[in-house]
Formats: structure tokens, C-alpha cells, sequence
């Protein structure tokens, strides 16, 4: 597959603070086979300074590709990808937090399976491989393998992270599937629809992850998780 762009869609609420950090990383990526990186910022209408660092920072690097959209009211991590998806011009689209759970330097570890043209969809599990892992919460890697295992049994995949912030896809293949889940339940939901396109090839490859706690900023709880298996039910077995 020949990849010219990568979209980033990167959904934020409240980060005003450290979103610079996340976006020097970014821009501190050198793709492999020259491809271009796209910024897509979505703001989630946050209380904070979100807005202001964000404008900012593309003032101070006008090099750089960065689409900034605003909310007019808080809708919630999914309807934020979902503009993040709509605006995107790449070919390819990667999902990317904007903490710092995750590393963009590995972005090329996603991309290798789809310019190999073996991969349409590629995850990034942070259970398998080598990679650093910060360790946090027994319960929360307890919760995140039963909500994996869960999904697996609905969608027939063999995942082992499918709450996996890292996402790549195929820039038509994520446009052509009609997303609903407006909060959470993002990550349940594109597993089944992406599992059931016909002759869909998706790869999971191993990440690191760099853990925040509560205090440090994290924002998923227990709901959630609830939320998610009725997200695994409802798009698993009422198709």
C-alpha cells in the first residue's frame, strides 16, 4: 500500500496544560518512506486552557500540518474522533491520546504492516513484545483482558489489547463504517464492525505504555468498563 499521508486524530478535553509535550513528540517523528504527518486537534470543549495552548503552538510551528476543530459543548472521547475521522485527508489514520500513555516514535512500528500491503487495520497491543509497560492497577488489567476476551468471543479476532489507544486504519476502511458511541465506548464498538468487513486483514503488534493514575490525570473509571462490555453486547451480537 502506498502511504503519502498519516492522519493523527488526537481528541482533548482539559489538557491544556501538557498537550504541548505530546505534540513535540509528534513532531519530533520521522515517519519511514518519507510519509507526511497530518495533526488533526479536536477540542472537546474544555474548562481549561486547551484552546489557548493549541492555537498557540501552531502559531509557534508553522511547519507543521495541524487541523484544529472546537466543540461547542462537551460530546465526549468518541464524537471527537468521529470529526477527527471526517476531517481527515490521509491515508492512513492512527489514533493518538493526548497524554502521554502512549509513544508516537512508534508509529512506525504500526505503519510497517500496512506499507508491507499486509494489513488493513493495525493495532497496537500494549500486552505483547518487549516493550517498557509502566505498571499500575491489578484490577484495571484484569478489567481491560476480560473486556478483550469479551470482545474476541463476539468478533472471533484473537486480540490481546482491544482497548488499545492505538488504532491505524485504513483511511477508507474507518470512514466507511458508521460509528455511534459518542463517549468511551469507541474502542468496543469499531472492533465489531471492523471484524465483520469481508476479508478485513488487521495485525496487533506489540507497544510500550507509559501508565497515568488518577492524580496524574486519568480519565476512564469503572463506568466505563461497564459501558464498554454493554458496547461489546450490543454491536456483538445485534448486528
Amino acid at each position: 500500500m502506498e502511504i503519502k499521508t498519516l492522519s493523527v486524530i488526537i481528541p482533548a478535553y482539559n489538557e491544556g496544560p501538557t498537550i504541548y509535550k505530546i505534540l513535540d513528540k509528534i513532531k519530533a517523528v520521522s515517519l519511514i518512506d518519507t510519509i507526511e504527518k497530518e495533526i488533526i486537534i479536536v477540542n472537546d470543549c474544555s474548562t481549561d486552557n486547551t484552546s489557548d495552548s493549541v492555537k498557540n503552538y501552531i502559531l509557534n510551528n508553522p511547519n507543521l500540518t495541524i487541523v484544529f476543530k472546537e466543540h461547542d459543548k462537551n460530546k465526549g472521547k468518541g464524537a471527537a474522533i468521529h470529526t477527527g475521522i471526517e476531517m481527515a485527508s490521509g491515508d492512513v489514520i492512527v489514533i493518538q491520546d493526548a497524554d502521554l500513555e502512549y509513544d508516537p516514535q512508534e508509529y512506525n512500528i504500526l505503519l510497517n504492516p500496512m506499507i508491507k500491503d499486509v494489513a488493513d487495520v493495525v493495532y497496537g497491543s500494549r500486552f505483547m513484545g518487549g516493550n517498557p509497560h509502566r505498571i499500575l492497577f491489578f484490577w484495571h488489567s484484569i478489567g481491560n483482558k476480560f473486556l478483550t476476551f469479551l470482545s474476541n468471543m463476539f468478533s472471533n479476532l484473537n486480540l490481546t489489547d482491544m482497548e488499545t489507544c492505538y488504532k491505524m486504519f485504513r483511511a477508507d476502511v474507518l470512514k466507511s463504517i458508521p460509528l455511534k458511541e459518542k463517549r468511551f465506548g469507541f474502542e468496543p464498538e469499531v472492533t465489531q464492525k471492523i471484524a465483520r468487513i469481508p476479508k478485513i486483514r488487521i495485525y496487533e503488534v506489540g507497544i510500550s505504555y507509559y501508565g497515568r493514575t488518577f492524580e496524574e490525570g486519568k480519565k476512564i473509571n469503572w463506568k466505563d468498563g461497564f459501558h464498554a462490555i454493554y458496547c461489546i453486547l450490543r454491536y456483538g451480537i445485534f448486528k
